[in-house]
């Protein structure tokens, strides 16, 4: 996974996790005692062989580059990997702050253009799963895709909040609808027993959520970064656009624990299930 780098988006303010981010920055959140949120990724790299790691972030970074700084000098015993953190600044170029996932890697592709990398790989630092992401990059390589979606099974009433995707047998990703409902969502309806769900299963969770984790041909990323300067996000506008232009995408579908820590009960739950 050499000719891999991750961009991990720190999100906003996390004014749903007040008052734990009054003072520090969303992945910075303690989680299980002694970790932070943005461990979670960061984990998940190390051990799928990805030691070229960013965090974008603009909110209270101080104690995140702390924590950062004082936890991980892959230097020692990774091949010149590194984790970085990236804050939102105004330049001439970029005069406002982050307006999104596409818009803060737009302010900084000029740095991620300079790796001599295949593929990039996005990553959330507010989410608690385990995944091997070599396998997620092997998956997209395999396919020939310009584009992979992570997506998770989920049921009707989940799947209001999410992106969602309506793919063929194969995993190619036909649609892809932010947010709907009614019929609009029934629509986006897949038989997710052709990716490993049994049959039980499939009926109960017939939808596939984009999890916001996604793997970038080089290419790809840049053309659709460049084409609509005004694409703000990836789920909401990018994706989309790559679809109504002809881009191959795919889905890789995880069917194990995830959980997105947005909200202070979310970070509750989570925290109790970790006991178990």
């Amino acid at each position: 996974m050499k000719r891999v780098l991750a961009i991990i988006l720190g999100g906003g303010a996390g004014t749903r996790l007040q008052p734990l981010t009054k003072m520090r920055a969303k992945p910075a959140v303690p989680l299980a005692g002694k970790y932070r949120l943005i461990d979670i990724p960061i984990s998940n790299c190390i051990n799928s062989s990805i030691n070229k790691m960013y965090v974008l972030t603009q909110f209270n970074s101080a104690s995140l580059n702390r924590h950062l700084s004082q936890t991980y000098n892959l230097n020692a015993g990774f091949g010149q990997g590194f984790v970085e953190v990236l804050a939102a600044q105004q330049t001439l170029d970029s005069p406002s702050w982050f307006e999104g996932t596409a818009d803060a890697v737009r302010q900084y592709q000029t740095l991620f253009r300079e790796w001599d990398v295949d593929e990039y790989l996005i990553l959330s630092g507010d989410q608690l799963y385990r995944m091997d992401y070599s396998r997620f990059v092997e998956h997209h390589r395999s396919t020939g895709a310009d584009l992979t979606v992570a997506a998770l099974p989920v049921d009707a009433a989940q799947a209001e909040a999410f992106g969602l995707m309506r793919t063929d047998e194969e995993g190619n990703i036909k649609e892809f609808r932010e947010k709907p409902k009614g019929e609009s969502l029934k629509a986006m309806a897949v038989d997710t027993s052709r990716f490993g769900l049994s049959v039980e299963s499939s009926k109960e969770r017939p939808y596939l959520a984009s999890m916001g984790i996604y793997v970038f041909s080089r290419k790809t990323l840049f053309d659709l970064l460049d084409a609509n300067p005004g694409h703000k996000d990836f789920g909401k506008e990018v994706i989309p656009e790559a679809l109504s232009r002809g881009d191959a995408l795919k889905s890789y579908v995880f069917d194990d624990y995830w959980e997105d820590i947005g909200t202070i009960g979310a970070l509750y739950e989570a925290n109790l299930a970790l006991t178990q």
